[in-house]
């Protein structure tokens, strides 16, 4: 079958399990990227947050909503620059962040079960290569 195909029917299984398993702990997949990216603080604006996670910021606000509402995380403009809000995560999201962590590299060491290490670092140098070259 086509490698495109392929590609498709895996990332499908591969999100699906993943998506499960963030819901069994009370997330999601895309709550845990927005988490990840919070925490690390490397992300001065929403509109840095969206791109780094390919989404619009439209997306990402209406993420950040639905986590404000659940009180994962806080935000804030600061007084001397109003057109930049800050994003932090509470106490309960911290919490969620462990929980999603755990869930994140179990899944990975389910991914990787059937690879030895020498395989996943092939797998991973392939699909970097398909990836930059449809990008391109």
């Amino acid at each position: 079958p086509p490698i495109g195909l392929q590609l498709s029917r895996t990332a499908r299984v591969v999100t699906n399990a993943f998506e499960r398993a963030m819901a069994q702990a009370g997330g999601s997949a895309s709550a845990w990227q927005v988490l990840v990216l919070v925490r690390a603080g490397q992300w001065g604006t929403q509109a840095e947050m969206a791109e780094a996670m390919g989404i619009t910021g439209a997306t990402l606000t209406h993420h950040l909503n639905a986590l404000e509402d659940q009180g994962v995380v806080r935000r804030w403009r600061e007084a001397s620059n109003r057109r930049v809000q800050q994003v932090a995560l509470t106490e309960a999201g911290e919490e969620l962040f462990d929980r999603l962590r755990d869930v994140a590299v179990r899944h990975d060491e389910r991914l990787r079960s059937t690879l030895s290490d020498r395989e996943a670092e092939q797998l991973g140098r392939l699909l970097e290569k398909v990836r930059v070259g449809v990008g391109s």
